[in-house]
């Protein structure tokens, strides 16, 4: 099938399109009214459908004569324990864990929040709400009590969902005493806590609140109850430009048409192939591409409980490729780069035969084209970068596996994938000549399964994503489109520094100083300077077998940033430091990097990974006097 027609169709006609594609679900009441402009001039897809996510995934599997194939196989080397779960058997937990729900008294519109780490038990619990309408909001296991406590009070759960303990490599985190201690400073108190009990826990479960998984399990089987297809599946906490996290929506009926969609025509995947997705459940890659969009197509999903590296090595996943035949991984930059930092020479992965993988897909933050060359040469698999959001639940710039095999502009993010009609515009709104940065915006109406809303906050839904630009959607990155229509994501807008009246791309510079063979990873920020107004500087975290010095590698990087953008970058500082702080999805906190050098009050993000690290960063810029911070250091 042909990329440009197919692409084209989709913008051109997309009531029909999507309608075709929706025809390829078992709905119970099949839409007619197809597309809707609503009042607030937005727009919503599938008005009229009926649907249920868990019983497409579970029934529908089932009597397509998948019954007896893995749906899930679980694989954790932090505890030893390996799981193989069918569909037949998904599905009497997942019936059985729902009755239980309906027994406590939940009921359609209700909301459950659900606090665990990679374990099946958490998969079940995310399919029996959506198989009786209770909408779920999956909270990264381990996050600090303050801010599951925020999320209580936004979401109003009736229902706590947790586990014993989630493990980080070589320690246990104790799930109950955070949500006990969230839970006190809430305003909002759930009626009903449910723990799933891990081997040797702890946990005083004794209380009349307190339910087990066992407990759930004794209940009777349910069926999956009808959906509007524009009923809430789940809500998604990501992070916002206040303080306040933005509580994303997404439907039922058009999540599923876009998920079916994508898993053929994007990941290229059939029913019953084996994938890996080195996510958490707590993301949106999760959400969408561990759990509901391989179940729902009827493929293996992995459920991977550890890191690409020290459990035990950085061959953990083409282990896992030999031991299951996965045919695609889909996971972020920042896991390939931990594996080449550990294994430059790829003599793990030539440990294993991975003949069944096929392709590679990475995404989570810009892929710099020598972690692309590297995977590439490594494992000689086509490397597939792409790129999407939270709010978008599926993926918005990539090459269309199932449809066209293209060769991958390195660097790139890829062609706009069918639905999104993206456009690169100026302050003024104009849209952008090839390779003319400016903003990255898609034009409405955005296709089925983007988020619907932002929970309880329609009016901030407005002003953060239509307000700027009429009649598009403001994705709050910025990039350009080369000549043959791909498109070069450089970065949140923010990200663009102006030096000396020059505006330069933070990301650019990045490209350049990853290239540098001592340099496994590195971060660009623009500080505060007097006389040019910003200057960039460099963190970078090296190889441990480097011959040169801090000194040697920092003139390298400053004259390969002249010699490929010019004098006018002022790129002269390049400071080694032994890690990046991160957010626990792998991208780089460059905004909090910023604020350290430029004197601002640290704003540091919920989802940071370990908040040490930023304190061995403000000790490398105070040792060099670097930023107006330091200045009388």
């Amino acid at each position: 099938m042909n990329y440009n027609n197919f692409y084209d169709n989709s913008i051109q006609n997309p009531i029909d399109f999507w309608k075709e594609e929706a025809n390829k679900l078992k709905w119970s009441k099949y839409p007619n009214e197809i597309l809707k402009q609503n009042e607030n001039g937005h727009y919503t897809w599938f008005v009229d459908g009926e649907i249920n996510l868990s019983r497409l995934i579970l029934e529908e599997n089932i009597n397509a004569g998948r019954g007896k194939q893995n749906a899930i196989l679980y694989d954790s080397p932090v505890t030893g324990i390996k799981q193989k779960i069918t569909y037949n058997e998904l599905h009497d937990k997942v019936s059985r864990f729902a009755g239980g729900l309906t027994k406590l008294g939940l009921q359609k519109g209700d909301a459950a929040i659900i606090y665990m780490p990679m374990v099946p038990e958490a998969l079940i619990a995310m399919i029996a709400c959506a198989r009786i309408g209770v909408i779920h909001s999956v909270v990264f296991g381990g996050f600090a009590a303050p801010e599951l406590a925020i999320r209580i009070d936004d979401a109003q759960p009736d229902v706590i969902i947790s586990a014993s303990y989630g493990i980080e490599i070589d320690k246990k985190i104790n799930y109950k005493p955070l949500v006990d201690e969230a839970v006190k400073n809430t305003l909002y108190k759930p009626k009903h806590h449910i723990y799933f009990e891990r081997e040797g826990h702890t946990d005083d479960l004794s209380a009349e609140h307190i339910h087990t998984f066992d407990d759930m399990y004794k209940h009777e089987p349910i069926d999956a109850i009808e959906l509007p297809s524009t009923h809430p599946l789940y809500i998604l906490y990501t992070s916002g430009t206040t303080s306040t996290p933005k509580g994303v929506v997404r439907d039922t009926g058009g999540y599923a048409t876009a998920l079916n969609a994508t898993m053929k025509y994007f990941y290229d995947v059939q029913p019953g192939d084996t994938i890996l997705t080195a996510s958490d459940i707590g993301w949106v890659v999760g959400h969408s591409y561990i759990v509901y969009g391989p179940l729902l197509y009827g493929a293996t999903t992995v459920l991977y409980e550890g890191k690409p590296i020290r459990t035990p090595d950085a061959g953990a996943f083409w282990r896992m490729v030999e031991e299951y035949k996965i045919k695609n991984i889909f996971t972020a930059p920042t896991a390939i780069r931990a594996i080449r930092k550990e294994d430059p020479n790829g003599d793990l992965f030539k440990k294993y035969d991975t003949s069944s993988l096929k392709k590679l897909f990475v995404a989570g933050e810009r892929c710099d084209t020598s972690t692309y060359y590297w995977l590439k040469d490594i494992t000689q698999k086509p490397v597939i970068d792409h790129w999407w959001q939270t709010e978008s639940g599926w993926p918005m710039l990539g090459i269309c596996n199932g449809l066209e095999e293209k060769i991958p502009e390195p660097g790139s993010a890829g062609l706009p994938v069918f639905g999104y009609d993206i456009k690169v515009i100026n302050e003024e709104g104009e849209e952008q000549n090839a390779n003319i940065e400016g903003s990255i915006v898609i034009k409405l109406p955005l296709p089925p399964g983007f988020m619907s809303s932002l929970w309880r906050n329609e009016h901030r839904f407005i002003k953060a994503y239509f307000q700027q630009y009429s009649g598009y959607y403001l994705t709050g990155d910025g990039g350009y489109k080369d000549e043959n229509g791909f498109v070069f994501i450089t970065g949140r807008t923010d990200d663009i520094i102006n030096v000396a009246g020059h505006r330069l791309s933070t990301a650019t510079m990045e490209e350049l100083v990853s290239s540098h063979p001592d340099v496994t990873e590195c971060a660009v920020i623009g500080i505060k300077d007097e006389l040019k107004g910003q200057i960039p500087i460099g963190l970078i975290v090296t190889k441990t077998d480097t011959s040169k010095s801090e000194e040697e590698i920092e003139k390298d990087l400053a004259q390969l940033i002249r010699n490929e953008i010019g004098a006018i970058a002022c790129f002269k500082t390049a400071i080694q430091v032994q890690r990046l702080p991160k957010t626990r999805s792998g991208k780089i906190l460059r905004k909090t990097l910023a604020q350290i050098p430029d004197g601002v009050s640290l704003t540091i993000p919920s989802t940071i990974d370990d908040p040490t690290i930023l304190e061995e960063i403000i000790h490398e810029f105070s040792r060099r006097k670097i930023g107006v911070a330091f200045e009388t250091v």
